[in-house]
């Protein structure tokens, strides 16, 4: 065939047209395809709201009574990040911190303890319905580290065994003083069974989640204590119709400039606000943990750490804050009325 007739042929006007459809047929089936990957994303998240628009949490009732008792109040207390079983040695944070085991069973006991006397002798006036007890998180600090595995006071397990036991013991006292308990509980990113943190069963993957669920176990037949424990990264309770907000923050990445722990925490919670409401829930209250620096507002409430310094903290160059929790008194009246810490350190009992 001659190049003039080839020529002629490759530039025929039916064949131009027919490879002008053969190419606007491919990009249709593209943006066809692109399309359904869209609707079924779209399917997903409405069936995802639909589940927690029709969610059962069965919260008790005394969160929210038909009509409060005259100087009713809930007790909030958060207790997260301890690292349970995380070893800080004195002479690497230059003498500001000790963290083993019996140091750690220490601050629990003077956490409870605590509680009850903020709430007892420094509060007067309020008739306590019940506590509600945030377990936020990093519960344990986990192996996810090789500095970690190697320092950690005992293996995970072992651990669990243990913690399980102390944490209960704190439970039963707070019972035992406000008569009523409503646990509710995330998980952390230290207590992940695997090295990278993961979307799917983020949850059950978790050692945080499975102390919580051995303490759920121990209290099944004690009609005091109540456990709120979602598959989620979120846990919502409503205390006097007043909504709180539970998150781990390790959502929000960043805090080392000059704005500090603000900009991506703020961040965090402006997401979660337009997020709840697109499903017809809100919250007046975010409650965190993570960032290891207590920060108390009406709207938000960033909780500090059992643990205290730490190598990691000390080298980074972190502010030094004192080991504290959250604690926060929610009236009918007005949600978060008060506000204080509850400190969690003896240092001359605890003998560094």
């Amino acid at each position: 065939m001659s190049k003039f007739k080839e020529s002629l042929e490759n530039n025929d006007p039916l064949k131009v047209e027919v490879e002008t459809l053969r190419k606007q047929h491919n990009q249709d089936s593209r943006t066809i395809q692109k399309l359904s990957e869209q609707l079924i994303l779209v399917n997903k998240t409405l069936e995802a709201s639909e589940t927690i628009l029709s969610a059962d949490l069965h919260p008790p009732k005394w969160l929210a009574p038909a009509k409060a008792k005259k100087g009713a109040a809930t007790l909030v207390v958060m207790l997260s990040d301890t690292h349970f079983d995380e070893v800080v040695i004195p002479d690497e944070v230059d003498f500001l911190n000790a963290y083993d085991r019996t140091i750690a069973t220490m601050r629990l006991k003077k956490w409870t303890q605590n509680v009850v006397k903020v709430a007892r002798d420094y509060i007067n006036g309020v008739n306590y319905d019940g506590v509600l007890l945030i377990l936020g998180g990093d519960i344990f600090s986990g192996d996810i580290h090789e500095e970690l595995h190697d320092t950690n006071a005992d293996t995970m397990l072992s651990s669990l065994l243990y913690w399980s036991g102390q944490l209960t013991a704190s439970i039963e006292l707070l019972a035992e003083e406000f008569g009523k308990v409503h646990v509710t509980s995330v998980v952390g990113n230290h207590g992940r069974t695997t090295r990278k943190p993961r979307m799917k069963l983020r949850v059950k993957t978790n050692y945080d989640w499975l102390v919580t669920k051995m303490i759920e176990r121990y209290f099944e037949k004690d009609e005091r204590v109540t456990f709120q424990i979602p598959e989620g990264a979120d846990s919502l309770v409503s205390v006097y119709g007043y909504g709180q907000l539970i998150t781990h923050g390790d959502q929000a990445s960043g805090g080392g400039g000059i704005g500090g722990i603000w900009p991506p925490i703020m961040r965090l919670k402006a997401r979660k606000s337009q997020r709840y409401l697109a499903t017809g829930s809100n919250f007046q209250t975010m409650w965190c943990g993570h960032w290891h620096q207590l920060v108390q507002t009406p709207s938000l409430i960033v909780n500090g750490s059992l643990k205290g310094v730490d190598e990691y903290a000390f080298i980074n160059n972190f502010s030094f804050e004192q080991p504290q929790q959250a604690l926060a008194v929610i009236t009918p009246e007005h949600g978060i009325t008060i506000q204080a810490p509850v400190f969690c350190i003896d240092r001359k009992k605890e003998g560094w």
